[in-house]
C-alpha cells in the first residue's frame, strides 16, 4: 500500500503538469523506413548537436548497420568522436563546465524522443524566438527560459513573438521555411530511431505474434470442444 501511494504521488503531479500545458505540438510525421532521411538526420546531428548532446547509449557500428552505411565509410566519414566502430556516440564536453555555461548540463539525447515525443522535439526546434533578456538572445515557446542557444539560427533565421504569444515567420536564415522544415524532420526522424533502434523489427514481430495467437486460439477452441464433447 505504501509503495502504491508513493507511485500515485509521483505520477499525479506529472499528469497535472502535462494536462496544464497549453503549448500545441505540431506533428513530426516521421518515417523510420526512410533510410536517406535517417542518414541526413544523422549527419545533421553530428554537425549541429553532438558538440553538446551525446548519444551515450548508441554505438556507431549499430547506427552504420541500421542506416546502410558501410563500416569503412562510416569510420572514415561519420565518426568525429570515438576511436573504434563499437564506441558509443559521445563528446568531450566537461559536464561541470557545461552546467556553468548553460545553467545545466546538456541532456543526453538517446532517449529524448521516447521521453518527450518526436512531436515535442519537432515543435521545439521551430519555436525559438528573439529575447534580448536571455543570455544567448533567444527564448523558446515550448521550453520557456531554456539555456540552449538556437544552434540552427543561421539556417532558420530568427522569429519574434508578439504580446499574444504568436510567433512571426523566421527571417535572416539561409534556408527557406520548407527547407528548414525538412531539415528538422530528418533530425527528429533520426532521434526517434535512436530512441528505439529495433522499433520496426519489434512492430513486425508483433504481427507474427498476433497471427500465432489467433491460430493457437483456433486449435485451443477445437481441442476444448473435443474434450467436452461427451460432457455436453
Amino acid at each position: 500500500m505504501k509503495k502504491l501511494l508513493i507511485a500515485l504521488l509521483t505520477v499525479v503531479p506529472m499528469l497535472a503538469l502535462a494536462a496544464g500545458s497549453s503549448v500545441h505540438l505540431d506533428k513530426a510525421n516521421n518515417d523510420l523506413t526512410d533510410k536517406e532521411s535517417l542518414k541526413r538526420g544523422f549527419e545533421a546531428y553530428l554537425n549541429y548537436c553532438l558538440g553538446c548532446h551525446q548519444l551515450q547509449y548508441q554505438r556507431y557500428n549499430r547506427t552504420f548497420a541500421d542506416l546502410g552505411i558501410d563500416e569503412k565509410e562510416g569510420v572514415a566519414n561519420w565518426m568525429p568522436t570515438g576511436e573504434k566502430p563499437g564506441d558509443h556516440i559521445t563528446n568531450t564536453m566537461p559536464a561541470k563546465e557545461a552546467a556553468k555555461w548553460f545553467g545545466t548540463t546538456p541532456p543526453d539525447l538517446t532517449l529524448e524522443a521516447r521521453f518527450r515525443s518526436p512531436d515535442y522535439i519537432y515543435t521545439y526546434l521551430h519555436s525559438f524566438y528573439q529575447d534580448d533578456s536571455r543570455p544567448f538572445g533567444v527564448n523558446n515557446k515550448v521550453f520557456k527560459d531554456v539555456g540552449m542557444p538556437h544552434v540552427l539560427q543561421d539556417l532558420q533565421g530568427l522569429k519574434t513573438i508578439d504580446e499574444h504569444g504568436n510567433l512571426s515567420p523566421a527571417t535572416g536564415g539561409t534556408m527557406t521555411a520548407e527547407e528548414y522544415d525538412a531539415f528538422v524532420r530528418d533530425i527528429v526522424n533520426f532521434l526517434e530511431y535512436v530512441g528505439e533502434p529495433n522499433k520496426l523489427e519489434r512492430e513486425a514481430l508483433g504481427y507474427w505474434v498476433l497471427g500465432f495467437l489467433v491460430i493457437l486460439f483456433i486449435f485451443s477452441y477445437l481441442l476444448k470442444k473435443e474434450y467436452w464433447r461427451d460432457v455436453h
